[in-house]
């Protein structure tokens, strides 16, 4: 039992089981986010742009009855079978618009992460004999006073 302990220990402490794990805390956070933008802002200006359609509740009723039902709350309590075309309508417009959010929230930390990016450092001409640090118009190292005009 005790290396069975150890073992899972090892495991468990390893760098990439907690790299997971506090992937999937900031995972389940970041999807907060999305679904926040998603249904607090985007679906509602959706909503205003189609005149307060809702394709959620867009169905076929496919048992008979003697009367139509006006939702699928009603045909379900009635026992009628209904094609609920809406709500796959509905998954559509709801992936879209997260794959939108995700898309304009990466896109602004990848802008953010521009602006914190420095300038690359300047490439360091090297004596090829001894290989310290040499000015670029330089024709001797200062180091090992080598002929360097040429390389």
């Amino acid at each position: 039992m005790k290396k069975f302990w150890d073992e899972f220990k090892a495991f468990a402490i390893k760098g990439n089981v907690i790299d997971l794990a506090v992937a999937v805390v900031i995972g389940g956070a970041f999807g907060k986010i999305v679904s926040s933008l998603v249904n607090d802002l985007l679906m509602p200006l959706l909503t205003l742009l189609t005149g307060g359609v809702n394709v959620s509740g867009l169905f076929v009723q496919l048992g008979e009855s003697e009367v139509p039902f006006t939702s699928v709350a009603a045909a379900a309590e009635a026992g009628v079978a209904t094609l609920n075309y809406g709500m796959f309508i509905q998954a559509i417009i709801d992936f879209l618009l997260i794959a939108l959010g995700i898309f304009m929230f990466v896109k602004l930390i990848g802008k953010l992460k521009k602006k914190e990016e420095a300038a690359p450092a300047p490439k360091v001409r090297k004596c090829s004999f001894c290989l310290e640090p040499v000015a670029d118009d330089a024709t001797r190292c200062p180091h090992c006073t080598s002929d360097i005009a040429g390389k």
